[in-house]
């Protein structure tokens, strides 16, 4: 199912640079070109002479954008619509660009998540592998992300998909625009620089490769969802070891002034409680990440604990117990749902956003978390009415962070598209995805 669009932006336009701006013919035309693709992806197939009237363009201009775009298998012919009883029925334009996805890759504490989109929002490929990235050295997950990288493109190659870009998402702090993890206490990083080892790894024939924050990339994902809805306030809560947030505030991402905006789990919540990997006591995260479920369900040598088991697999498990009123388990769901509902409401008191969407391992539980989140935080946010608040549960789960680094990825085409679609061919030609 094709992604839901984000108003009259790009995805890059949540909180990087801008579309681009006319400054000769040239860039008046991407412009144009961008707009028109933007448009198809946001609100769908449509004729030619609708596409004017929404952009504003002559019809005759339209008419030479959509076979520019049509050329670069961008876009196709669509059904045949007809308005009216008078006149030939006119055929629709629609997003096609099946050759082309983008890559987003996650690291986490237990795994390696990988998913490709094509144009169209569509999965081509993903996967998942047990990592233990906290007990392995950076180098050796960075192998094991750069085979899963080279494997994957490969596997599109030979059913003619080629990858226009690789985002890659991570926990912790992001220096931006460096591609360098810069302090990642869950995973045991500092000054990790993943961009560079990745493009040494795969070598000069590499996509281009960027790096972002996990719980933003996640926060993309679900506003590209929620947008259908109207909804473009909305703040975005991992369910992982670690417990981050991304921040969409008037259909933006906020990314603070040095980009470190969504640390929330690191918020100290409970002064007499446990330690934090950060140094710190009490921290949100040691109250509802995963970490905290697992120690508070389980002994020390439960399978459900050992980080070489697939994560899914495990979460199966406790939902299973959980669902056979495991005494443990539910007592652990119950205090994770009580500290959701107290961290949730400060973030509604600070931020009043539209939703909050609890994502990762919430998802699994959520029929054992959600009412109890929601009365827990419908009692203790200021505004009446909870602001006009809702907490709801993420329909990604898992996947999210990975989907927002393809969706990122995907964005260089829609920024602009000829010139994007051009200098991957060539790329191909010279031995890019090789």
């Amino acid at each position: 199912m094709r992604d839901a669009g984000v108003r009259d932006a790009g995805v890059r336009d949540l909180g990087r640079a801008g579309p681009p701006r006319a400054g000769d013919r040239a860039s008046l035309r991407r412009s144009n070109l961008s707009l028109v693709l933007r448009l198809l992806r946001d609100a769908g197939p449509r004729p030619r002479t609708q596409i004017a009237a929404e952009t504003g363009l002559p019809k005759a201009t339209i008419t030479n954008l959509v076979a520019e775009l049509m050329e670069s298998g961008l876009v196709r012919e669509g059904e045949t619509e007809r308005h009216g009883s008078v006149g030939r029925p006119g055929r629709t334009v629609e997003i096609d660009g099946r050759s082309v996805c983008g890559i987003g890759v996650e690291i986490n504490v237990a795994y390696l998540s990988l998913v490709a989109l094509d144009l169209r929002g569509e999965v081509v490929t993903r996967h998942r592998t047990p990592l233990d990235t906290r007990g392995s050295d950076p180098a050796a997950v960075l192998d094991r992300m750069a085979r899963a990288i080279g494997e994957t493109r490969t596997a599109l190659r030979d059913r003619g998909v080629i990858p226009v870009a690789v985002t890659v998402a991570a926990p912790g702090v992001i220096k931006a625009g460096t591609g360098v993890v810069s302090y990642a206490p869950n995973i045991g990083w500092q000054d990790v620089a993943v961009t560079e080892g990745l493009r040494t790894r795969l070598g000069p024939g590499a996509p281009p490769i960027d790096l972002e924050n996990d719980a933003k990339l996640g926060a993309i994902a679900e506003y590209l969802v929620a947008a259908s809805a109207d909804i473009h306030d909305l703040v975005y809560v991992t369910g992982e070891t670690g417990v981050g947030g991304g921040i969409i505030s008037d259909g933006r991402l906020l990314q603070g002034s040095a980009g470190f905006a969504g640390e929330i789990g690191h918020m100290p919540l409970d002064p007499q409680g446990s330690p934090c990997v950060c140094g710190r006591v009490g921290c949100w995260e040691t109250m509802v990440g995963l970490t905290a479920l697992l120690r508070g369900a389980a002994g020390p040598d439960d399978p459900v604990r050992d980080p070489t088991v697939d994560l899914e697999q495990r979460l199966t498990e406790l939902r299973r117990r959980a669902d056979a009123g495991d005494a443990p388990t539910l007592a652990a769901l119950a205090r994770i749902a009580d500290g959701l509902a107290l961290g949730v409401a400060l973030l509604a008191d600070v931020l009043n956003p539209r939703t909050v969407v609890l994502g990762g391992y919430f998802t699994h539980f959520g029929d054992h978390l959600i009412d109890r989140v929601r009365a827990g935080f419908a009692a203790r946010v200021m505004a009446p009415g909870a602001g006009g608040c809702e907490v709801v549960l993420s329909s990604l789960g898992f996947s999210a962070a990975a989907r927002g680094g393809a969706c990122l990825a995907l964005d260089r085409v829609y920024q602009d598209p000829i010139g994007t679609a051009a200098r991957t061919a060539a790329a191909v030609e010279g031995g890019w995805g090789a």
